[in-house]
């Protein structure tokens, strides 16, 4: 079920990627004075990317201390290698949240779009 569930949220995701994609494909007035350039573009980009890599690292974060709780309560003696393989799993996972944020302010800060020179 849960699988299930996730599938039809991805196809939900990517029908309404499909379906939005055309509002941007043709530039008329309105558009070029609003100014939606490359640098704005990756702002935005950037800012999504944060927002996306931050909820799911906390989602996966939420759910390792559960399981990990979880498996303290079942057996207490492990405890110790429980413990020690939570914050490795953790730190992993913020280094993702960490890669995206670094990622995100090189787009903010240096312009790759520029042209040398």
């Amino acid at each position: 079920m849960r699988t299930k569930r996730s599938v039809l949220a991805w196809v939900g995701l990517l029908l309404t990627g499909a379906v939005t994609a055309p509002v941007f494909a043709q530039r008329d007035a309105a558009a070029a004075t609003w100014g939606m350039d490359a640098v704005v573009a990756s702002i935005v980009t950037a800012g999504f990317a944060l927002g996306i890599a931050a909820g799911l690292g906390a989602i996966g974060q939420g759910k390792a201390i559960g399981s990990a709780a979880e498996a303290i309560a079942r057996n207490p003696s492990a405890s110790g290698e429980i413990r020690g393989v939570l914050i490795l799993g953790l730190v992993l996972i913020e280094s993702l949240v960490i890669y995206v944020l670094l990622i995100s302010l090189i787009l903010f800060f240096i312009n790759p779009f520029k042209p040398a020179g």
